[in-house]
């Protein structure tokens, strides 16, 4: 078995359970890959029995790995989904961050999840992304996203306006600071702290969030994937960022966003103790009422 790491820098608490992971999976002797960058942060922390196989991009990666662990936060792991792309290598998300929806593996859970991918006691849950599409491909290559496309304003106090249309059918035109396209899965993240909806991964859905909108009648629409989103923005000269998950580029007004479902989708492990809805029970305290 091949297992690949990809992870941030973290703080000295939980280099221990990295040590834990490494010296574990070299127990059962699997072979475990390095994202580059990871390596030269772990190198003077922890101690590998045996050099591990150093990656440093999506042709590295490729066909090399069976499975991926993300070491961090939502952010890590979103960062390891432009190493994955449409490889379909599973990834699992271990939790050294803070708030953690999708990776919802906490520290403590390590070695129960590492028994459950190795008895292959685990589902693999397909998550949709969005791709989009520029004249100039702002993104090249890593033109998709997870959680969201998002347009914010740029250099301005003031709300800019971006006109949206729903296959080609003007939909409306938001007067805010931007507005959100978020899949199922991002529905807990960017679009969630704007006003949107939780929705259930696997249903076939994207949220239209505003971001702090002018007018009260506004409210977050969900659609069918199926469609396809242009987002103009309409002020003349008006700069704009767009993101993917937490990438962004500038842009200006001549450039129409063309947001569509990608054609591949991220695999998510989930161990037999996970699933979403345990996840968002606890990440937001559903049931803590004491009057339960």
């Amino acid at each position: 078995m091949h297992i690949a790491l990809f992870g941030t820098p973290c703080s000295e608490q939980f280099t221990k359970y990295i040590q834990h992971l490494v010296s574990r999976l070299e127990a059962e002797n699997v072979s475990v890959l390095v994202y580059e960058e990871y390596f030269n942060f772990l190198e003077n922390k922890i101690e590998f029995k045996k050099h591990p196989i150093i990656f440093d991009s999506y042709e590295g990666l490729k066909d090399q790995a069976d499975y991926l662990f993300s070491i961090g936060g939502d952010g890590t792991l979103l960062g390891s989904v432009t190493l994955v792309r449409d490889s379909n290598i599973p990834i699992l998300g271990i939790n050294t961050g803070r708030l953690g929806f999708i990776s919802s593996i906490a520290t403590d859970q390590i070695e129960s999840a590492i028994t459950d991918v190795l008895n292959n006691n685990f589902e693999i849950k397909s998550r949709t992304l969005l791709s989009l599409k520029t004249e100039n491909n702002l993104f090249g290559k890593v033109n998709f996203a997870l959680n969201e496309v998002a347009v914010v304003k740029k250099d301005t106090s003031s709300m800019i306006r971006i006109d949206a249309f729903l296959d080609d059918e003007f939909l409306n035109s938001y007067w805010a600071d931007g507005i959100v396209i978020a899949t199922p899965t991002g529905s807990t993240g960017y679009s969630l702290s704007c006003g949107g909806p939780i929705i259930i991964p696997g249903n076939d859905n994207v949220i239209v969030t505003p971001i702090a909108p002018h007018n009260l009648n506004v409210r977050p629409i969900v659609l069918s994937d199926k469609n396809s989103i242009k987002l103009k923005v309409a002020d003349k000269d008006q700069l704009a960022l767009v993101s993917l998950d937490s990438r962004f580029r500038a842009f200006d007004s001549s450039i129409s966003l063309l947001i569509k479902k990608a054609d591949f989708k991220i695999n998510l492990i989930e161990p037999q103790s996970h699933s979403f809805i345990s996840t968002i029970r606890t990440k937001l305290m559903w049931g803590i009422d004491k009057r339960n």
